[in-house]
């Protein structure tokens, strides 16, 4: 009876230091319950594609944040999918903390769990969804092509022959070149220009900044129609040639090689989203950030 007395009186004493040091959340069994043990989020999106997301210079970073030291919080972000990503936090009772990865590793899939998801206007293609996990749409945008508007380019059979930006591993890239876009031929309304050089660069709003500061390698830019409209409202002198080249249906993505499983996350966010479209508020974060346009509705 004295050897059981003062193990359990050990036991006992162990459990008192593990309270009072704090102790260890128990270890979560898939990646929401994880998320809600720390008390924030980590989405990942893109600093460099004003309306839908950008870098707030005029926020100032919380002291009280749980956002890791690497990351930005809401108040230094601003945008549409932002905005979007602000939401999700709030519906699961956590902080919204942002990554800013290059596209190309974020389509590539397998993130070494370095962020849960991406809130950053991802086309859903066939070829992503093999590494990827798609929620239901947020929103659809058009893809467009422009040029400097003196440049006298009025038609996509004029730039045949002629260099082309687009944002690495996008499927404007993927248009240019005349791969599978993985997208419904119904959603595909014009082939891209003949004999074109293509020149990546690493996001779609590099191709505007460079064009309209002189550089001369490349004529026009393949990007959303949204980020064409913010090109203009910003003072670039730039014009859309023709109309939509293809659609897009905009989803919130997961790494199919999480070491936690995200069924539960996507089913909330999936959840969420829904809502927000039934009861309008997601057309008025478009209507806000997009000049008054409701991006919210399937093309038909």
């Amino acid at each position: 009876m004295k050897k059981l007395f003062t193990l359990a009186s050990l036991l006992t004493l162990a459990s008192l230091v593990l309270a009072a040091c704090g102790g260890s959340a128990p270890k979560a069994s898939d990646l929401l319950g994880d998320i809600k043990n720390r008390g924030y989020i980590l989405i990942s999106t893109d600093p460099n594609y004003a309306p839908q997301s950008s870098l707030n210079t005029e926020g100032a970073r919380p002291a009280d944040t749980k956002c890791p030291s690497d990351t930005l919080t809401t108040a230094e972000m601003q945008g549409f999918d932002v905005d979007v990503a602000i939401a999700v936090g709030d519906a699961l009772g956590v902080e919204t903390c942002f990554a800013t990865p290059g596209w190309d590793t974020l389509t590539a899939g397998n993130w070494a769990n370095k962020w849960d998801m991406s809130v950053g206007s991802m086309t859903i293609t066939t070829d992503r969804q093999k590494v990827l996990d798609f929620s239901v749409p947020y929103y659809y945008t058009p893809a467009v092509v422009a040029v400097l508007a003196d440049s006298g380019i009025t038609s996509l059979d004029q730039l045949n022959g002629q260099a082309i930006c687009a944002g690495v591993s996008t499927t404007y890239e993927t248009w240019l070149n005349g791969g599978d876009l993985g997208l419904p031929a119904t959603s595909i309304y014009a082939q891209p220009p003949t004999g074109i050089t293509v020149v990546p660069l690493d996001t779609d709003q590099f191709c505007v900044d460079n064009l309209t500061s002189g550089r001369t390698d490349f004529v026009a830019y393949v990007t959303s129609g949204t980020v064409v409209d913010a090109n203009i409202a910003a003072g670039k002198p730039v014009v859309k040639v023709g109309g939509t080249v293809f659609s897009e249906d905009l989803a919130a993505a997961y790494d199919k090689a999480s070491s936690l499983p995200t069924d539960t996350l996507r089913a909330e966010v999936d959840k969420l989203f829904t809502a927000m479209h039934s009861d309008g508020r997601l057309s008025a974060l478009s209507i806000k950030w997009f000049d008054g346009l409701d991006l919210t509705t399937a093309p038909k």
